[in-house]
């Protein structure tokens, strides 16, 4: 099954973890949005949390829209989120064809399509996350990485 969930919790001070497949669809990113919530924690802010909500559901609907393109929906997208109390990881795999992540962003992020209604999801992601990449695997798969660092505990205290 495709949506079976491994969460891994090894202490209060190492990271959670958990990794999941959907099926390449867009009704899949509520599946996606509760695997995510199992590893909320409360001391991470509102505001950060839902950052990374809505990075891992840009990250997850370009997967569908572009990377899927004209795959099979039973193709899946393998999604893995590491959350340690310094970061939080999303790792986002797909079976599409490579692309230039940074000459992309260099090329099409810009103020012209701020009001459109499609077309930011990459420039949002490049927004909230501190690390952004997308790299070929030698299993000729795609991943997405996007790492956000949460501030300093001591700091919000």
């Amino acid at each position: 099954m495709l949506t079976e969930v491994q969460l891994m919790e090894l202490s209060c001070f190492e990271p959670l973890k958990i990794f999941f497949k959907v099926e390449s669809d867009l009704n899949a990113l509520d599946k996606v949005l509760s695997h995510f919530e199992q590893i909320n924690q409360g001391w991470i802010s509102r505001k950060d949390w839902l950052q990374c909500q809505l990075a891992l559901a840009e990250g997850f609907t370009n997967a569908v829209r572009h990377a899927h393109k004209g795959l099979s929906p039973t193709i899946p997208i393998e999604i893995e989120i590491t959350l340690t109390n310094e970061q939080i990881k999303i790792m986002i795999w797909d079976y599409g064809n490579p692309f230039n992540l940074p000459q992309f962003l260099k090329e099409n992020v810009t103020s012209d399509n701020y009001w459109s209604s499609h077309g930011r999801g990459l420039s949002i992601l490049q927004q909230i996350a501190d690390h952004l990449d997308y790299i070929r695997t030698e299993q000729n798969r795609n991943c997405l990485i996007i790492i956000k660092q949460f501030p300093n505990q001591q700091e919000n205290q």
